[in-house]
C-alpha cells in the first residue's frame, strides 16, 4: 500500500491521480479481455487460426496499453503537449504515407506495416489532434493577438483531407464533433457555430454523394432494404440474449458474423451476458465522460480544461457510434469499442489519450495537505 506520507514519486502519482478513473479504465480493459475470450475464438475458427490467436493478440497488446496509460499519467502538461506534437506529426506522415503505400482493406487505405506490425495512423492522430487544438485554444484565449483559433481551423482543414482521401468518413465526422466541441468551449462566435455546422453538413452531403458505399449504408438504414445481415444480427443477439443472457460460450452471433470479435462484440456481450451487463458498460462510458466535464468545469487552467473535455468528448462518441451501429441506431459504421474491440492500435492509442486524460486531470501536489503538517494560515496556538 502506498503511504501518504512517502515523498516518492510512485507515492505523489497514486495520490493525485483521479482512481475512479483509472479504476474505470481498468474495468473497461478487463471487460475488454472477458469479450476476447467470448467472441473471437469463433472468427479464429471460421478463417483457419489458431482458436485464441486473436485472444493471445489482445492480451500482447493489454500489457503494453496499460504500460503506456501509467507512463503518459506521470507526465505534467507541458511534456503532455510535448509527446502530442510527436505524435501528431509523425501520424499525420504516416496518414500521407498510408494513401499511397498502405493496405487497402475494404476500399480505403488506412493501415501501413511498420516493422512486421501494422498500425492505423488516424488512431493515434486523435489524441495528439486533441491536445494540440487544445493548446491553440488556451493560447489564444490567453493572448488574443496570437491566431491560435486560426491555427487550429487550418490543422482541422489539413486532418480532414487526409481522413476523407482514404476514405473514412467515420473518422471524419468523430474529429469535427469533437472539434466543435472544444472550439465552443473556447468562446465559438456564432458565425463559426453557424460556419462549423454547415461544413458538418456539407461533409455528410458530400459523402453520401460520393462516396457509394456511405450513401449504401444510409439508405440501407433510412429503408431497410439491401443487405442488412449484419446489423439486424447484432440486433437479434441483444433480443435473445435478454436481461441475464444465454451464458458463457453460448452465443451464435459470434459464428456467423465477421466482425463480431471488433465493431459487434457488444451484440456478443449483450447475447451471452445479458442487458444488464451493456447497461454497465454504457454506464463506465457514461461515467468517464460525465466525471470529465465535471472536472474539467472546475480547471483554472484553459489548456486542461479544453483538453480533458475534447479527451473524453472523443472517448464517449467513438462509444456511443459502436453502441449505437450494434443497437440498430445508427448506420453501420466500422468503428472500435474503446478498450473492449479487438485492435491493437485503436487499444494502445486509447490508452495514451486516456494516460493524457489522467496526466492532466491530476491534483496539484502543492494544494495537497499533507498528513501531520499544519495547515497553511492555521493557528499554532493550542486550542484553550
Amino acid at each position: 500500500m502506498v503511504s501518504r506520507v512517502d515523498r516518492g514519486r510512485v507515492s505523489n502519482w497514486w495520490w493525485t491521480i483521479d482512481r475512479w478513473f483509472f479504476a474505470a479504465f481498468l474495468t473497461l480493459m478487463g471487460l475488454g479481455v472477458v469479450l476476447s475470450f467470448a467472441a473471437s475464438p469463433a472468427v479464429a475458427e471460421r478463417i483457419g487460426l489458431d482458436s485464441y490467436h486473436f485472444v493471445t493478440r489482445q492480451m500482447m497488446f493489454m500489457l503494453p496499453a496499460l504500460v503506456v496509460m501509467i507512463g503518459v499519467s506521470f507526465l505534467n502538461s507541458r511534456q503532455v503537449r510535448r509527446l502530442a506534437l510527436v505524435m501528431l506529426a509523425g501520424s499525420l506522415v504516416l496518414m500521407v504515407v498510408a494513401l499511397y503505400f498502405g493496405v487497402e482493406i475494404k476500399g480505403s487505405r488506412r493501415w501501413v506495416h511498420i516493422a512486421g506490425i501494422s498500425i492505423q495512423p488516424s488512431e493515434y492522430m486523435k489524441p495528439a489532434f486533441v491536445i494540440i487544438c487544445a493548446w491553440l485554444f488556451s493560447e489564444h484565449a490567453r493572448r488574443p493577438d496570437i491566431p491560435g483559433n486560426l491555427f487550429a481551423m487550418i490543422l482541422l482543414g489539413v486532418v480532414l483531407a487526409l481522413l476523407v482521401a482514404q476514405p473514412d468518413l467515420g473518422q471524419t465526422l468523430l474529429v469535427l464533433a469533437t472539434w466543435g466541441v472544444m472550439f465552443f468551449m473556447a468562446g465559438m462566435p456564432w458565425f463559426w457555430i453557424v460556419v462549423l455546422g454547415g461544413a458538418g453538413i456539407g461533409v455528410a452531403f458530400a459523402g453520401y454523394t460520393f462516396f457509394p458505399h456511405v450513401a449504401e449504408r444510409i439508405d440501407r438504414f433510412l429503408t431497410g432494404e439491401g443487405d442488412t445481415f449484419q446489423v439486424d444480427m447484432g440486433r437479434d443477439a441483444l433480443i435473445r440474449g435478454g436481461w441475464l443472457g444465454q451464458g458463457p460460450g453460448e452465443g451464435t452471433v459470434k459464428r456467423i458474423l465477421p466482425d463480431s470479435h471488433t465493431d459487434f462484440v457488444f451484440a456478443v456481450a449483450g447475447e451471452e451476458f445479458g442487458i444488464i451487463v451493456c447497461l454497465l458498460i454504457a454506464g463506465l462510458f457514461a461515467f468517464v465522460v460525465l466525471r470529465g466535464l465535471a472536472k474539467s468545469t472546475r480547471e483554472s487552467d484553459d489548456f486542461s480544461r479544453y483538453a480533458v473535455s475534447g479527451l473524453v468528448v472523443l472517448f464517449g462518441l467513438q462509444s456511443i457510434i459502436n453502441m449505437g451501429v450494434n443497437l440498430q441506431l445508427l448506420p453501420a459504421k466500422g468503428m472500435t469499442l474503446p478498450f473492449i474491440s479487438y485492435g491493437g492500435s485503436s487499444l494502445v492509442a486509447m490508452a495514451i489519450s486516456m494516460g493524457m486524460v489522467l496526466a492532466l486531470s491530476r491534483k496539484d501536489p502543492q494544494k495537497r495537505i499533507r498528513v501531520g503538517e499544519p495547515r497553511i494560515g492555521a493557528s499554532m496556538q493550542p486550542a484553550e
